[in-house]
This record gives C-alpha cells, structure tokens and sequence, in this order.
C-alpha cells in the first residue's frame, strides 16, 4: 500500500545450489532411469531401430519444447520456491496453480515409492532368497534412508547425488565401450525394421515415455537456486540434451550388437553387451534411487510453496522451513509418511498411470500458461529467453494432449477430474488476491479487441442497454440507488457509482482519495457489480457536462443518468436549492443522456422486499413519446432481473377518441410487435387522482417527467410532491434518446448504408449505360456525316441521310443529357454513402421535451 513491492514469499537467507547441482544433476538422473536400463532394449526389439529413433524423437519434442516454455517464464519472474506450481500459479493463477500445485506434490510424494519399489525389485535379482526379505520391506528401507539425506537438506541429498552420478556415468561408459567392441554394421540394418510380432508403436511410446518426464526435477528446486532465472534454463537444456543423445547412442548401439528376436525378450540385456556387467547393475540400482530422492527433495518444496500462499488452511503448517536454506522438514516428513501408505498399499501400477498423467497435465500446463500469457501483449512479459516464440508453447500445449491421448485416455480423464473437482473448490473459496497473475491481462487485451469490434460496427436501436451513471451524495442511500440500477441494468448494462467532491487543491485531491476507498469499500459490502467513480468538482453546473461527455472509452459511452430525488444534485450540498436541482438535470438532459430519478425510502423497500416476486407489477404510464419508450424498455429489463422474475407489468394509457377497444388493440398489438408481455390498462385520463387511484397499490411506478422553469415537473406540468408521498417506489424519466423498440435488423444507419451502396451501384449502371448509348449515336452520326461527303446536296439519298444525321445528333444530345443526370446521380449517391460512413458513432439524435 505504500509503493513497496508485495513479495509473495520470505526470501531464505542462503541459496546454494548452482546450474549443476540444483538443476543438471536432478533432472539428468530422474530421465536416466529404470527404462534406459530394463526397457531400453524392449523397446528397440519390438519397434525396430528405425521407429525407435522416431519414438525418441516425438518424446523429447514435450521435454524440449516445455523447456523452451519454461525458460521464458522463468526468465520472465523471479522464480521462488515450488518449481512448475510457482509458475503455473502466477501465470493461470491460484485456482490452476493450486490444483496442479497439490496434485503434483501427491504424484511427486507417491513416486518416491515408485522409484524405491523398482529399486527393491532391481535389488531382489542380485540377492539370494532371504526370509522375511521382500521387495515392499526394502523399499521400506530405502525410502528411510532417502529420508534421512532429504532431512539434512538439498546440500546432503545433492552430495549423495554426486555418488549416484559417478555410477550412473561408469555404467554408461562400460555399456559403451562393450557396444563398440561388438558391434556389427550388417545386424542393424537387419534391425533397422520391426520384427514380426512386434507391439504398436503407441503402446511402446506408453512405455517409453516415462522415461522423459523427469525433466522438470531441477525446476523443483528452484527454492534453493543461487539465480533460477539462469540455472533453470541452462540445466533443464543440458540435461534435456545430454539424455537425448545418452538414448539414441544405446538405441543405436543395441541395434547393432544384438538382433531384435533377443531384444524383445530380454530385460537385462545392457549387461550382456556392457563391458563390466556389474556396473550396469549398480548404475540401474543408483539411477532408482536419485529418481527417488529428486522427487523426495521437490515435492516438499511444493508443498512449502503452497502452504506460503495460503491456498488450504490445512496445509499452512507446512511453510515453516528450517536453517538458512529454509529447508522444509515438515514436508519431507509427510511426503515419506505417504510413500510408506503407498508402498504398504500395493497395487502401485494402477496409481502409476494417473500419476504420470498428472505429469503430463502440467508439462500441458506450463506450455499454455506460457503462450497465455505472451497473448495478454502484457507490457510486463519480457522474457530474457531469447529463443521463445509463443507459438512453440501452444505446440508444447497440443504435444502434451495428444501424448496423454496416446498413451491413457481413461487415466488421462481421471486425472483431469481431479484437477478439475480441485480447481472448482478453489475457486469457491477464492478469498483476498495475494499475487497479480496474467489473467487480468488476459481480460484488458480482449476489452481491447470487443472495444475496436463494437466501435467498427454501426450504432442500432437493437443494440442498446443502458450504461449508467449512478450519482449519489448519501451513503446511506447508495445501497437504494445501485439495488435499483442493478435492475435496470437487466443483466446487460453497467453501472458507474459518481460521487462529487466539493472544492479544489490538494485537501480536495486526499479527500477524494478517501471517498473512493469508501465508495469502493461500501460498494462491495452490498455487493453490486458498479464501479466506482470519485470526482473533485467547483462547481457543478459546470463539471456535469465534462463528466457525462469523458465518461466511458471509444463506443461505451454514459447514456443515462440515475440520481436519488433530492440527492447528489440538490439538497445536502451547501448552495445549491431545489431550482439548481433541476437546472443540473436539465444540463444533464441537454448532454444527450436519458435521466432517471429515483423516489424511494426504507418504507417503499421494505414494501418490496415483504412482496414475491409474482406477486410484484410495475406500472408504466404511455404517452406513446420517447418516454414511453425508454419506461417501457427498462421495465422489461426490470423483469429480467431475479429480484422481479414473474412480475407483470401494466401500461397505462389514456382513452383517446378512438375508444377505449381501439386503444387497447392497439397496445395490444404494440406488445406482441415488440415481444414485451404487459397489460394495457386503459385510463379515463393522467390526472394525479387517477394515477394515484391506479398505482398506488402497485409496486414500481414509471412515470414521465419535464423540466420547466427550473421546476421538475410531472407530464402535465403539476407538482410532483402531488404525487411521490402517495405512490410506491417510482422512477421519474426523461428520455434524451428515441429507442425504436420495433427496429429490425435492416433498418437504422445499416439499413440507410445498404440503400446507399445499392443507389450507387444502380446509378453507376445507369451512368455507364448512357455513356454506351451517347458513344454509339455519336458514331452513327459520324458515320452519316461521312455518307453526305460521296452524295450531291441536290439527290434524294443525299436528303434522307441528312436528316438521319440530323435525328441521330438530336439522339446523341439525348444521350449526353442522360450522361450528366446519371453522372450527377453517382455523385450525389457517394457523397450520401460517405456521410453516413463518417456519421458512424457519431451518436444518436435527441427527442427532448423541454
């Protein structure tokens, strides 16, 4: 509040991790994992080499092109602690960002059994039978272990890392180095093609994929990263890239030492071709266990990073962190709790495959959240990733569907629900924002787009819908005069709440500070969806006309204006008596805006609200003016509103020399051409006994009013304090603006415009028809002229082609008369077509009735 940036979360007081340790290292031995070493091979035997080369391929395009996605985002913001959720979460906002952020700590804490229970399983193929030595009890232990290192911190679990790095690269180089020594050019081209028998290739991308979904690890680390705006990019990309070349090499390489027939059948077949067996074997035990602590070092951090923000109550516990790296116990504590539940549980297969969707859903995430906010034109996305194009995160976006797609749609579909039933309870318990996001940026880009649409498009009676300006001096009235413009807003106008500040300087500019965190204060307490609008004014008489004419942007334009009677424009406001009252409204009226004053106190409320809302009517005394018109309009709009759902409106007319029957069919008729449903009620005459008579037992009167002699007046020129104390809640209207309520789609400047075009293109016809005409008769005639030359002036022939010439020039002057008049009927039919081309918006003309 005062000018200082809002941080989202308390900065730890000692970053350690670099590129290698915090990203690289993670992300590079969560990728190299179980399918390089048991499935690598599996893969390649039933797919052939060369679709495996392609499978490798469209798996990496996720990896690399979320990358890309990720390194704008994180080189766009400082990137704190939470890794995909931090970024998801201030990008898409707290509704994503919490669902994905919650799933993805569940997924990360539950693949810690995962990896533990693979390890297990690995370890049990070495190992003679034990009694009492299962695979669950030592991925027990090694989950307890994992534990212990996660509990010290990143720097502990990053130093057993560098051992696991050191195992992971012998076994890589021993595997290697056996591939060269038997490799055989004349196997793969053998192996080049699928064997006979062979998987689909969709179901091999299931199982290969998994394979490349641990490149987000470092991205979870991001808490604990000396500059994560450097460290995630440059590790993510060097992991990404390393790993792609480590799986085309041993694709390649086991094509060309063993043939597909072997391959297909044969889990551990990296140790048959590596130089030392026994490496591999301790590179596939470690590469199990650095995917465990990866995902045992980033979900905790997830976890604190949600907690921070104070998205489930529950989980606030878990922000507190412990020592200068803020390292998060509480969380390392619950995610082993729930990978013990897990491993106790069995039947892990069947959560693996919705956990890897929820991987995969982020990835999704991540890439949209990315091009969504590059689309807002935001000012403020100026990502340092070079190399980012938006359009590279929508493919990321539609990469990621469709491989959910491929390899699970029915685990694809559960894990979206749940991220769906998640995302649906935040947004129902959405309190107080604690970070801007890219949505409102989101928004202002497409008012800007529907502003530039709207003002392309010609103004038309059938697009009207009140935009109002609600003026109000009293707070206690305010919540009387925005419940009412909330109703005549019908659900699809909009309301700006004005009030004035009286004076001048810099004691005015505070106290119009104040009046509008008041103003806005007040009008959230009673709920309505008006904004606010504080203006310091001098003088009235002079400011209205400023107001009414700067409000608004482009084609939405204030176009009426709602006051309390006796309120922000009269009484309460030092100076000013019931003759400047109406003089403003008249100044008002006169700036094309239609006025609506408001006659209502607590009795007349409290009137309505003791009534259902069928058991509501509201009268509309016609005149069959612009009044009316307007009266009419808003009644309906009235009815639109819940509060009135089921109300009947009555239209109250005159009897005229016609007869009552004649007037009654024809508002009859009036009705159904318009598609209101009132009731005309026929009148003797629009005295103040008969409107009281009539609407006094009503709910909401519309009545007509008139200014004259500074003096607001009703229909008639009688006093309204006639009337008001003995009527319901009543709205006087003066209408500014003439609504044709039956106007059709073809009629209005459109309708004009089209007439216009079409007169031009019939005038041109014209125009050009003539000049076809007058250029045939003038070589008619020169023709006949020619003829007399060979012709003695005293010969019959010599007569008769005389005066055909002298006929065919009378026809060429016709001709060119024609011409001109086509001509001048082109130009006349332009310049009407450009008039009202430039009259576009230029606003609506005036029936007043002062």
């Amino acid at each position: 509040m005062n000018g200082k940036p809002v941080k989202d979360h308390p900065e730890p007081k000692d970053h350690k991790l670099g590129v290698f340790s915090g990203v690289f290292t993670p992300s590079i031995l969560t990728i190299l994992g179980l399918i390089l070493f048991l499935r690598m091979g599996y893969t390649v035997g039933h797919a052939g080499l060369g679709k495996v080369l392609v499978l490798i391929t469209i798996a990496n395009l996720v990896s690399v092109l979320t990358t890309m996605s990720l390194s704008a985002i994180a080189t766009n913001i400082q990137v704190k602690g939470g890794g995909a959720y931090y970024l998801i979460s201030r990008t898409l906002g707290v509704q994503f960002g919490g669902a994905i952020g919650l799933v993805l700590f569940l997924a990360q804490s539950i693949s810690i059994a995962f990896y533990c229970v693979g390890f297990a399983e690995a370890l049990l193929t070495f190992l003679p039978p034990v009694p009492f030595v299962s695979s669950s009890s030592i991925a027990a232990v090694s989950v307890v272990l994992l534990f212990l290192f996660a509990w010290l911190g990143a720097d502990w679990a990053t130093k057993f890392q560098y051992v696991v790095m050191a195992l992971l690269a012998l076994a890589l180089v021993s595997f290697f180095a056996g591939g060269l020594m038997h490799w055989d050019s004349g196997l793969i081209r053998q192996n080049f093609w699928a064997s006979e028998g062979g998987l689909p290739f969709w179901v091999l991308f299931a199982v290969f994929f998994p394979a490349v979904t641990g490149f987000t690890q470092g991205v979870n680390m991001s808490g604990d990263l000396k500059d994560p705006g450097r460290a995630i990019p440059l590790g993510t990309f060097l992991a990404v890239g390393l790993s792609m070349v480590v799986y085309y090499l041993v694709a390649i390489l086991l094509s060309g030492t063993v043939p597909n027939a072997e391959l297909m059948v044969d889990y551990a077949i990296m140790k048959k071709v590596a130089l030392v067996p026994g490496l591999i074997s301790a590179g596939m035990l470690a590469a199990t266990l650095s995917s465990a602590m990866a995902s045992f070092l980033g979900a905790p951090r997830i976890l604190q990073s949600i907690a921070k923000d104070k998205i489930f109550k529950i989980l606030n516990p878990f922000a507190k962190g412990e020592g200068g790296a803020d390292n998060p116990r509480r969380g390392v504590l619950l995610s082993g709790v729930i990978a013990l539940a897990t491993i106790s549980l069995g039947q892990l297969n069947l959560i693996a495959q919705v956990v890897s969707m929820f991987f995969l859903i982020s990835y999704a995430l991540i890439n949209y959240a990315t091009f969504y906010e590059s689309r807002t034109q935001s000012p403020s996305f100026r990502p340092r990733f070079r190399w980012f194009n938006p359009w590279l995160s929508l493919a990321g976006f539609i990469t990621c569907a469709g491989a959910i797609l491929a390899i699970d749609i029915q685990s694809g579909i559960m894990a979206v629900f749940i991220l769906l039933a998640v995302y649906q309870y935040l947004k129902q318990k959405r309190g107080l924002a604690r970070w801007a996001d890219s949505r409102r940026s989101h928004y202002l880009k497409q008012i800007k787009e529907n502003l530039n649409a709207a003002a392309a498009e010609v103004e038309h009676d059938r697009d009207w819908r009140p935009f109002i300006l609600a003026f109000t001096r009293d707070s206690k009235r305010l919540k009387s005069i925005l419940g009412f413009s909330g109703w005549l807003e019908g659900g699809s106008g909009m309301t700006a709440a004005v009030r004035l500040v009286m004076g001048q300087g810099i004691k005015t500019k505070r106290q119009q500070v104040k009046a509008f965190q008041e103003l806005s204060v007040q009008i959230k307490e009673i709920n309505s969806t008006a904004y606010p609008l504080v203006v310091p004014v001098f003088d009235i008489s002079q400011a209205l006309p400023i107001i009414i004419q700067s409000f608004g942007l482009g084609p939405l334009k204030a176009n009426t204006v709602l006051i309390n009677w006796m309120d922000e424009l009269g009484k309460g406001i030092p100076g000013i008596d019931a003759s400047r009252y109406a003089e403003n409204l008249r100044i008002a009226y006169r700036e094309g805006v239609n006025i609506v004053v408001l006659n209502a106190d607590d009795h007349r409320w409290q009137k309505i609200e003791a009534q259902k809302p069928k058991e509501r009517c509201i009268d509309v005394w016609w005149k069959n003016d612009a009044a009316s018109r307007l009266m009419l309009l808003l009644a309906y709009l009235v009815t639109r509103h819940i509060t009135w759902s089921g109300a009947a409106i009555r239209v109250l007319s005159c009897e005229t020399d016609g007869g009552r029957d004649v007037e009654h069919n024809e508002l009859m008729k009036l009705m159904e051409d318009i598609r209101i449903d009132a009731d005309p009620v026929i009148v003797p005459d629009d005295s103040v006994r008969t409107i009281i008579e009539m609407s006094a037992g009503t709910t909401l009167v519309f009545l007509p009013c008139r200014i004259r002699e500074n003096q607001v007046l009703d229909a008639n020129g009688g006093s309204l304090m006639k009337l008001l104390p003995y009527l319901p809640m009543t709205a006087l209207v003066m209408a500014a603006q003439d609504i044709d309520l039956e106007a059709e789609p073809d009629t209005g400047a459109q309708g004009e415009l089209a007439q216009a075009e079409d007169d031009v293109t019939q005038s041109t016809a014209k125009y050009e028809a003539a000049m076809k005409e007058s250029l045939q008769l003038q070589a008619k005639t020169e023709a006949l002229t020619a003829q007399l030359v060979n012709h003695p002036k005293e010969s019959d022939e010599f007569t008769v082609i005389l005066k055909s010439a002298d006929l065919a020039l009378e026809d060429e002057e016709i001709a060119f008369r024609k011409v001109a008049k086509a001509k001048a009927k082109v130009e006349h039919a332009k310049k009407k077509l450009e008039s009202l081309i430039n009259g576009m918006g230029a606003g609506k003309g005036t029936n007043r009735q002062d």
